[in-house]
């Protein structure tokens, strides 16, 4: 209030709120049908190449591709040359996949090469059909925690914090990027 420097990077130059959210035509040819979400503009970033990576779609769409292994995950690569994904594994479905325990350890499940080759057999189908650097997925790993709610990973709505879980979890992404990576980075 009263402070026109904070308030006018919040409105475009025809008055409009800027939001933060992207959207997307329902359809394109009848824009009177109405306009869906399609992701949080704050969590896109640039590689280094220049290219934007558009985080809330390129993310359902992985998801999807890598069903059902992972649950949920964090797209990576911002100033890096290329994507990166830390995904946290569906529990039930790698158990299933792997034929292993209820009580085997989470540890040794990301691990599990009947696990691993379903992860890596998705994703390599989904990049065979996005081969830009903004939509390939370079490498992935399982996280073995799941999303923490009081370091605010998850939202109040129960969404994924995407910059939160990224800060917070800094050294897993550092392993993503290292030239050599260990064992857990699964390199497409």
């Amino acid at each position: 209030f009263r402070q026109p420097d904070l308030t006018e990077p919040m409105f475009d130059e025809e008055g409009y709120y800027r939001i933060g959210d992207a959207g997307k035509l329902v359809d394109p040819d009848d824009p009177a049908k109405g306009v869906l979400f399609d992701g949080r503009l704050a969590e896109d970033f640039k590689l280094t190449s220049g290219s934007w990576v558009a985080v809330g779609a390129l993310r359902i769409e992985v998801i999807g591709a890598a069903s059902p292994v992972i649950q949920d995950a964090v797209i990576t690569g911002a100033d890096r040359d290329w994507v990166g994904l830390l995904a946290w594994p569906n529990l039930a479905a790698c158990r299933d996949l792997a034929g292993a325990a209820e009580d085997l350890p989470v540890e040794e499940l990301c691990v599990s090469p009947a696990v691993n080759r379903q992860l890596l057999e998705g994703l390599r189908t989904y990049n065979a059909t996005h081969r830009g650097s903004s939509t390939r997925v370079a490498r992935v790993m399982l996280m073995r925690e799941p999303p923490q709610i009081d370091a605010n990973e998850v939202t109040d709505k129960g969404y994924i914090n995407q910059r939160a879980v990224l800060e917070r979890r800094k050294a897993l992404v550092d392993r993503l990027y290292t030239p050599t990576p260990d064992s857990e980075v699964l390199v497409l």
